[in-house]
C-alpha cells in the first residue's frame, strides 16, 4: 500500500487532486442521504453500512433500498442492483492495466467506481491514471462510508426523511448516471422505451419487478456501425 500512496503522490498534480477531492465531498453528501433514506424506511442501522462495505455500489445500493422500502422482493431488489452493476464488466476490461497484478487485483476491483475509472482513463500516462485510480477510489470509500453511517445515526431519530428531500438522491443519482449515456440516438430510444415499459407495468407489478421489466428497451438498442477499415484514411 505504500508504494501506491508514493505513486500517486508523484502523479498527483494540485488541479487533479482538487478534482478528486470534490468528487469525493459530493460522494460523502450522497452517502449520507442514502443512510438516512435506509434508516428512515424502516431497515435496521447496520444494513446500510454493512451494504457500503461489502458492496460499495451507489447506483445498486440505492435501488436495492428504494425496492425493499416500497414492498419489493430482496431477490428482485438483488437482481435489479446487479444488472445495474453489469458495466463493471467493461470498467475492468478497460483498467485492467491499471489496476495492476498480484494482491493489488481484490481492492482494486472492490474500489472501482463510475468516477475513478473516469479519472483515470481521463489522463494520458500510466503512472497518473494509477494515481488518479488509487486516490479517488480510497477518497471515496472512506468519505462514502463516513457519509452513510452519519446518515444512518441521523435517521434514526429523523422520523420523516421525505421532508428534508432526502428521497430526491435515489432518482438524481439513477438519473445522473444515465444522462453521459443517452448522448447517441440508438441509447436514447432504448432508454425511453424502458422507461416508458416500466412504468406501464408499475400499477399492475409487483415493486422491483418494473426495474426488471424495463430492460424490454434493449430490444430497441441498435449499436453504431463502426467505419469500413477500407474507408478509414
Amino acid at each position: 500500500m505504500r508504494s501506491i500512496w508514493r505513486t500517486s503522490g508523484l502523479a498527483l498534480d494540485r488541479g487533479l487532486a482538487r478534482d478528486i477531492a470534490l468528487v469525493c465531498l459530493a460522494d460523502g453528501i450522497v452517502g449520507l442521504s442514502y443512510g438516512a433514506i435506509s434508516v428512515g424506511g424502516g431497515l435496521q442501522l447496520w444494513v446500510p453500512v454493512v451494504l457500503s462495505i461489502l458492496v460499495f455500489a451507489g447506483a445498486s445500493q440505492f435501488l436495492f433500498v428504494g425496492i425493499v422500502a416500497a414492498g419489493g422482493s430482496p431477490i428482485a431488489a438483488t437482481i435489479a442492483g446487479l444488472l445495474v452493476n453489469t458495466r463493471h464488466v467493461a470498467f475492468g476490461l478497460a483498467i485492467s492495466e491499471v489496476i495492476g497484478n498480484g494482491w493489488r487485483r481484490l481492492p482494486g476491483s472492490h474500489l472501482m467506481t463510475d468516477e475513478n475509472v473516469a479519472f483515470a482513463l481521463g489522463q494520458e500516462e500510466l503512472a497518473r491514471k494509477r494515481a488518479a485510480y488509487w486516490a479517488c477510489g480510497i477518497g471515496i470509500f472512506v468519505s462514502w462510508n463516513v457519509g452513510v453511517v452519519i446518515g444512518a445515526l441521523a435517521g434514526s431519530v429523523i422520523t420523516d426523511t421525505d421532508v428534508f428531500g432526502l428521497d430526491a438522491a435515489f432518482p438524481a443519482v439513477l438519473l445522473a448516471l444515465v444522462l453521459p449515456a443517452v448522448r447517441d440516438r440508438s441509447t436514447r430510444t432504448a432508454a425511453l422505451v424502458g422507461a416508458g415499459a416500466a412504468l406501464v407495468a408499475t400499477p399492475f407489478l409487483p415493486a422491483g419487478l418494473p426495474v426488471l421489466f424495463a430492460l424490454v428497451g434493449l430490444l430497441f438498442y441498435r449499436p453504431a456501425a463502426k467505419p469500413s477499415p477500407e474507408l478509414v484514411g
